[in-house]
């Protein structure tokens, strides 16, 4: 074929072909390994995860994988949220405006249900550091040199801003996250209304004691720069932190409410992390007592227990009944059931079993309980 020939049908295949953004997603890969917890009374749980990247600043892909990602762990909220200050690739990827990361992402989720959220990362040498802004109205607006001002203009525009990796050894070499007088200013003057306490693959003691003296919004994200199933190992059983938002409704409205209201739980490595007003009634949500009736004539119940979470729970026995061929410490696998045997002594109508639950935090070191109660079978 001539060279001009060849060249024309290069650029009728370019034209024809729909942009990236508008690609569809592929077949097979909607909700593959969905991120699943129960809702709670009153709220729907919904998995969001607001910290990501992609080539629009230090990232390395285009949004359009981020929304698929996003699809395949079944979430329901993401920001994308670039960097302002660092824009590394501009010689390769010139871009004046600085939406045009969430545009792309938008229009990939167009006709599916999953919530794009506008937001930006403020990037800053400590302090105050970086720190998120979701919710915003126009990212432009935030290239303000003044560390405090470009707070005030996320808050004029009803940002929901908060304190990304407190702990990064690249600002703390010590990896412990420390108050300035710089987030004080910021949180007495909300500037600053949440904090993360997990980020990408580090958890943050010292940010969860931040977050509860100082009533910050608990946040965990994934940060993710390449690609989730690399960093995550999300195709082996791994999976990318999130912030379950315990929400009035599935609407980016009711996120943000429940953002500013502070219901939220952490969910990582097998972990989650809230206030005890939050994460208990997700894991009373998630755990019941399918079954229970005694073994024969004896005076051993077998009890089931349901679990229709991702966690795994480690619940430690803190009741007055011993078990027959368990140890105190029980492993509930998720979406299962699991039986373990009680010695009640004499036979009983109902039993109440207490468990430290040892894999949800609700503070350093803190660890709530939680009851199932048993109505015996006849």
């Amino acid at each position: 074929m001539p060279r001009l020939n060849l060249l024309a049908f290069a650029l009728l295949a370019l034209v024809s072909a729909p942009p990236a953004s508008a690609q569809p997603l592929p077949h097979g890969h909607d909700h593959e390994r969905p991120i699943v917890f129960p809702d709670v009374p009153g709220y729907v749980t919904l998995s969001v995860d607001l910290h990501m990247h992609t080539v629009f600043s230090d990232g390395s892909v285009w949004p359009n994988i981020r929304v698929q990602e996003a699809h395949r762990d079944g979430l329901d909220a993401i920001a994308t949220t670039e960097h302002l200050e660092y824009q590394p690739h501009r010689e390769d990827i010139p871009h004046p405006d600085r939406n045009r990361a969430h545009v792309i992402a938008s229009q990939a989720a167009a006709g599916s249900d999953l919530i794009v959220i506008p937001g930006s990362e403020i990037t800053r040498s400590m302090p105050p550091g970086h720190s998120n802004a979701v919710f915003i109205q126009d990212a432009n607006r935030l290239l303000i040199a003044d560390s405090v001002a470009v707070f005030e203009e996320a808050v004029r525009q009803g940002a929901f801003t908060f304190w990304n990796h407190p702990n990064w050894t690249s600002q703390r070499g010590d990896g412990v996250a420390t108050l300035t007088p710089t987030h004080r200013y910021l949180i007495d003057n909300d500037l600053l209304h949440g904090i993360e306490v997990v980020n990408e693959l580090t958890y943050s003691d010292e940010a969860l004691q931040i977050a509860l003296d100082n009533n910050l919004t608990i946040l965990g994200t994934s940060d993710i720069h390449g690609l989730v199933d690399w960093l995550f190992d999300a195709g082996n059983g791994g999976h990318r932190p999130v912030t379950l938002v315990l929400a009035e409704s599935r609407t980016s409205e009711s996120i943000k409410e429940a953002l500013f209201a502070g219901r939220t739980v952490v969910w990582f490595d097998n972990t989650l992390v809230g206030l005890e007003d939050n994460v208990v009634p997700l894991v009373n949500a998630s755990l019941s007592v399918a079954s229970a009736t005694y073994n024969g004539s004896s005076s051993v119940l077998a009890v089931t227990i349901k679990n229709t979470s991702d966690a795994a729970y480690i619940l430690d026995n803190k009741s007055d009944y011993t078990f027959h061929r368990n140890a105190d410490v029980v492993h509930v696998a998720p979406h299962t059931t699991t039986m373990i045997e009680v010695k009640t002594i004499e036979r009983l109508s109902r039993v109440d079993l207490t468990f430290e639950v040892l894999n949800v935090l609700t503070a350093p070191d803190t660890h709530p309980d939680v009851t199932l109660s048993a109505t015996v079978q006849e």
